[in-house]
């Protein structure tokens, strides 16, 4: 649930190839002249920049594209961040803070495939920039694919973000840090989407609670502070939503980082009852917020899971209740735990296994919602 701290990496580049007669190199970067005309697919929360790229900074974002011929480059400026690059639905190669380059994937049939470029680590605090998919020569960038009806919102910490879910150990420190063992793409709200074929943003922030962060950290600010954002370091930053955006499910994960961790001399709160009273005033304010932008139709999730003695799934389940008796029927409450948890993740995260798990307790609470999609 702690956030990684902001840090300044060390810049390199690792490709690797998986599917056989693969080959990934990386290069001098050219112009983002693709990204200016947006010929590709997101619903991420990005900002156009004045040279063509898109920043962003919210984990999990992805771009997709069509391409003609046997190869695609990816244009990119990231010292911070890693990706996947996909193709027809494989990993062809995983970027580990590529820079400013562009990296190649070539030995593809010369036919029409499906590039996806997916961000899989957090950067609160630093921005990513996408510039576009290119052609290898002989072969051209299509149309952009189209937008999936389906569409899901996911809302969380470090949970829903996928923190350290790679690492098969709860100590990550020696095996290449949080960064390296995190894969937003491979996060229960990612995999449930995939699974339902449904466009998603992941908008999730390691360490920040509803009211409350990680042991009591960053006093004044919390998850909420930084919602309404594209870009999570840029103070006063509005994400303007597209009108096509409006998901029919939106899943809130906020909770473990307001009562994992008992109250420290100097808080706001004197007592834990204050802090849930606290809490679940603004979970309601929240909720009022979302059932505003995406109108009454939209199912609202809240969710909780296991969290020793502490209040929290209580209180979670009583938020709902508490909307649903208020005429709100549209809102509903998922509990999530399974003895098979391991949270082999790094910090005592869910490890990738464990994420499997939860996106299929999470399929089977969907199935049980009247959606209409």
């Amino acid at each position: 649930m702690q956030p990684p701290s902001p840090r300044r990496l060390s810049r390199r580049t690792l490709v690797t190839a998986t599917a056989a007669g693969l080959v990934a190199a990386v290069a001098a970067p050219s112009r983002a002249s693709g990204a200016a005309s947006f010929r590709f697919h997101t619903v991420g929360r990005v900002k156009a920049a004045a040279d063509g790229f898109v920043r962003y900074s919210w984990p999990g974002i992805y771009f997709e594209a069509r391409f003609r011929g046997t190869g695609v480059g990816v244009l990119l400026d990231d010292s911070v961040n890693d990706y996947d690059v996909q193709v027809d639905g494989r990993t062809a190669a995983t970027l580990v803070t590529p820079g400013r380059t562009t990296a190649w994937v070539r030995g593809l049939s010369d036919t029409e495939h499906r590039v996806c470029l997916v961000k899989r680590t957090e950067s609160p605090w630093s921005e990513g920039r996408f510039g576009g998919f290119v052609a290898a020569a002989g072969g051209a960038i299509l149309a952009a694919p189209p937008a999936r009806r389906r569409q899901i919102e996911f809302i969380g910490d470090s949970y829903t973000a996928g923190y350290g879910n790679l690492s098969g150990t709860r100590d990550c420190s020696t095996n290449g840090g949080v960064d390296r063992n995190t894969d937003s793409d491979l996060s229960f709200g990612a995999l449930t989407a995939r699974h339902l074929g449904a466009d998603y943003q992941i908008n999730a922030f390691s360490g920040r609670g509803m009211v409350r962060n990680y042991n009591g950290s960053s006093p004044g600010t919390d998850f909420r502070t930084y919602y309404d954002r594209a870009l999570l370091s840029v103070e006063g930053d509005v994400w303007r939503k597209p009108a096509d955006w409006r998901p029919q499910v939106v899943v809130i994960g906020l909770g473990l980082n307001d009562f994992s961790t008992p109250l420290n001399p100097g808080e706001r709160w004197g007592t834990e009852a204050e802090l849930v009273t606290a809490y679940e005033s603004a979970y309601h304010g929240f909720l009022d917020k979302l059932r505003a932008r995406y109108g009454p139709r939209t199912f609202l999730v809240v969710s909780a899971t296991g969290l020793g003695s502490s209040p929290f799934a209580e209180t979670v389940e009583r938020i709902a209740r508490t909307r649903n008796a208020r005429g709100d029927e549209r809102v509903g409450h998922w509990y999530y735990d399974d003895a098979a948890l391991d949270h082999l993740g790094c910090d005592w995260h869910p490890s990738v296994r464990d994420h499997r798990i939860i996106s299929g307790l999470l399929d089977e609470h969907l199935a049980t919602l009247p959606l209409s999609w």
